[in-house]
């Protein structure tokens, strides 16, 4: 039996046994790595909450961009009519130019062409001296009316020196003004690439939920608030709690807006983006405001948060930009972002920033 004993193996020591164990631990992982082949886990994808935090900011930041671009574009048409309105007046003041040019050119010629004698000596061979003398001093008069024409000539002609020296300026501006609205655009379609990227590494079920908690809160996606949807009533309802009339038809207008795309500068009627909707909400109740959300903030008289009535606007972000009309009951209707439409939230789903009251 002893013959058939397997002989004792010896424990491998130094370079050799280290070699040998890391072959075998190089062994085991390939091993399992073959096993494993047919069930590969996916690549993890960015934590939902992650995800929807980072795209709300890009949303955030998009808005803002497009509240720039707004202001940029009232600057640029404001710039652009100017322009258009003083190269009017300038080509005005040229036709102008022209025909006094024309008039005092004829009165040169025909001076020109009854020369010859002097005054004396027409006097002198006249054959009636009284109607010579009534037209010397006829003369006399009409050279004082050139003078007075060759004056408001160098006037006109310094006056459209002026116009296009500063028709010039405008067209600079507009120069400028259409570049900062170009920069501020791509700002918007950055962010709004972003977040489009990022959202369509969630699953389907995840980007349902982010979707949901947007519209639920009325703000940009999983913000962590657990905001309150308040059911929604008729128009007319909150109408006839606004404080005037014209009040009254801006929420009546709001109403009419919902369901309506959200896209960036847009004022309806087809689509709007927040400042948008709520300048158009009040253009139908016959009050301008301003594009902007920071410029509109300043076209009535502030409110407190507890003062809030119909047609208020109410505003949101340490940076103002965004924007809803209050309609009662702590709801507002809003144009929230990219991907939604016009809808009803409550005002404590965003950062409060302030209340105007207009009209």
């Amino acid at each position: 039996m002893a013959a058939h004993r397997k002989p004792r193996q010896r424990p491998l020591g130094g370079r050799a046994g280290r070699r040998a164990a890391t072959l075998a631990l190089a062994g085991a992982a390939t091993a399992t790595a073959f096993e494993g082949a047919g069930h590969a886990a996916p690549a993890p994808g960015p934590a939902p909450a992650r995800a929807g935090a980072e795209a709300d900011r890009l949303y955030r930041e998009a808005e803002a961009a497009t509240e720039r671009y707004n202001g940029a574009r009232e600057r640029a048409d404001a710039a652009r009519d100017r322009l258009a309105a003083l190269q009017d007046e300038a080509a005005r003041h040229t036709e102008r130019l022209n025909a006094a040019r024309d008039a005092l050119g004829a009165t040169a010629a025909a001076q020109y062409r009854g020369g010859g004698l002097g005054p004396a000596m027409r006097l002198a061979f006249s054959s009636d001296p009284e109607r010579h003398l009534r037209g010397a001093a006829l003369a006399e008069r009409i050279g004082d009316r050139q003078s007075v024409a060759v004056a408001a000539l160098r006037g006109r002609l310094v006056a459209i020196g002026r116009l296009r020296a500063e028709a010039a300026d405008h067209a600079r501006e507009l120069r400028v003004r259409e570049a900062q609205a170009q920069r501020h655009k791509a700002t918007v379609q950055n962010r709004l690439a972003a977040a489009r990227l990022l959202l369509s590494r969630l699953t389907a079920e995840q980007r349902a939920a982010y979707e949901a908690a947007a519209h639920a809160g009325g703000g940009f996606g999983s913000a962590g608030r657990a905001a309150r949807t308040a059911p929604d009533r008729r128009p007319a309802a909150d109408s006839l709690r606004a404080p005037t009339t014209r009040a009254a038809r801006a929420v009546a207008y709001a109403y009419g807006a919902i369901g309506r795309p959200y896209r960036w500068g847009a004022t309806g009627p087809a689509s709007y983006d927040c400042s948008g909707l709520t300048q158009a909400a009040w253009r139908a109740a016959g009050v301008s405001l301003p594009r902007t959300t920071y410029s509109q903030i300043d076209a009535g008289r502030r409110v407190p948060r507890a003062g809030l009535a119909p047609g208020d606007l109410v505003f949101f972000h340490p940076g103002l930009s965004h924007v809803g009309i209050y309609i009662g009951d702590g709801r507002m209707i809003h144009a929230p972002r990219t991907g939604s439409t016009v809808r009803i939230a409550p005002v404590d789903s965003m950062p409060w920033a302030g209340a105007t009251r207009v009209g």
